[in-house]
């Protein structure tokens, strides 16, 4: 039941001590407002794993041609393998099964120019599922297509700061870059959510690459992706069947870990999160930590306050004061001292991360933030405690004989 007069007793009690309810609410909302923060941080740190590992699609193997270490077959070591285009054709027609896309890359680096403005810029010869391993978003135009491989079309895709950096204010597409001693036209730029890097490339036909290169079918690597029903232990077994049927066909010894190198982004990936995951478990366990002092200091101080109050309270008991008034009395002075200061901590907390927003990317902690939520559910336990630390010595405290307590000093 609301009491007006107990609330006008609380205040006065709160306005005659005013540093005791001070250090009591700065301990509440320091604990609160530090949680906050850690656990803001925690998932800032998740944020940036995401956006270094999901940049590009996670169901995918990247094969790559190495040097063999060990001779087989009649094979001396050290024999360089080589991808071709054959390669490719065999890996669809072996496994239809597991295969959603695939696609070759061939990467060279090439000095590209526009008018007065060049620069050297990576160029890959891709097809056009390329740009489901990516996540290639086209602004404008298009990516390659089927017709650019069977023409081995001279069209090629920019990145988005290749077009500002060699075509400033003016419209690319449609218009010839050089490349080397070739002439390209654009028929699309597009940007990719990787970085200003991934901004810098620009996109071929691989048919396109190979006829450059003397009309040869060799592939540097070969994306594979599979379809993403068959979850991580079926793709375990595919990257595991790739490997044989590509050290068969090469003649390289099963046993040999260096002839083909296979990395499996979806593997890498768990891997990532796992560690992203048990950094947020740290950090939270720290945030509890600080919430833990921050209800041993309210104990602490409860202590401090109720044993300051032994006369005050002997002599209410005196006037006539029951066991449970007394009690109650704390505990409303208690719990509202609490309540205020702990929100107080949370939305100070709260506001600051939602202003970090990227300044902290070089700490590797990207947009930290905290549901709303958890940050109410964590200072309701704080409040809860703090209750519970207030009721224990108000209940000792209300146990006393009045003469015991009038003589307390």
């Amino acid at each position: 039941m609301f009491s007006l007069d107990r609330w006008q007793e609380i205040f006065q009690t709160i306005a005659k001590n005013k540093l005791r309810t001070f250090l009591s609410g700065f301990t509440v909302a320091l604990g609160i407002f530090i949680f906050v923060i850690l656990f803001g941080f925690g998932n800032g740190l998740e944020n940036t794993f995401k956006e270094k590992f999901l940049d590009d699609a996670t169901n995918t193997l990247r094969l790559f041609a190495g040097k063999t270490s060990k001779p087989y077959k009649g094979f001396k070591s050290n024999r360089q393998i080589e991808f071709r285009n054959s390669d490719i054709e065999d890996i669809k027609l072996n496994f239809p099964f597991y295969l959603q896309y695939i696609s070759p890359r061939i990467q060279r680096y090439s000095i590209s120019s526009y008018k007065n403005q060049s620069n050297n810029y990576p160029t890959r010869g891709v097809s056009p599922s390329h740009s489901y391993f990516e996540k290639t978003i086209i602004m404008k135009g298009r990516f390659i297509n089927e017709n650019d491989l069977k023409l081995k079309s001279k069209n090629v895709v920019i990145g988005r700061l290749v077009a500002i950096d060699l075509f400033k204010q003016e419209e690319p597409l449609g218009k010839f870059i050089s490349l080397g001693d070739v002439a390209f036209k654009v028929v699309g730029v597009f940007q990719d959510e990787g970085g200003d890097n991934e901004e810098r490339i620009i996109y071929m036909p691989y048919t396109t690459r190979q006829l450059l290169e003397k009309s040869n079918d060799k592939v540097d690597q070969i994306l594979v992706s599979f379809k993403p029903k068959l979850g991580a232990k079926i793709a375990m077994v595919f990257e595991k069947k790739l490997r044989l049927f590509l050290k068969n066909k090469k003649s390289i010894d099963p046993t040999d870990k260096n002839g083909i190198y296979v990395r499996n982004v979806a593997q890498q990936l768990e891997q990532n999160q796992l560690f992203a995951s048990v950094l947020k478990y740290i950090v939270t366990f720290v945030g509890l930590g600080t919430l833990l002092a921050g209800i041993i200091g309210i104990s602490n101080i409860m202590v401090f306050v109720v044993k300051e109050r032994t006369k005050e309270l002997g002599v209410r008991k005196a006037l006539g004061a029951t066991p449970r008034s007394v009690i109650g009395m704390i505990l409303q002075e208690s719990i509202f001292i609490t309540t205020l200061s702990g929100f107080i901590g949370m939305i100070i907390g709260v506001i600051i991360l939602k202003n970090l927003g990227d300044t902290l990317d070089d700490y590797f902690i990207t947009d930290p933030f905290i549901n709303i939520s958890t940050a109410v559910f964590s200072t309701f336990i704080l409040i809860i405690f703090g209750a519970i630390a207030g009721y224990i010595p108000a209940k000792r405290a209300a146990s006393i004989k009045p003469i015991v307590a009038l003589r307390d000093e």
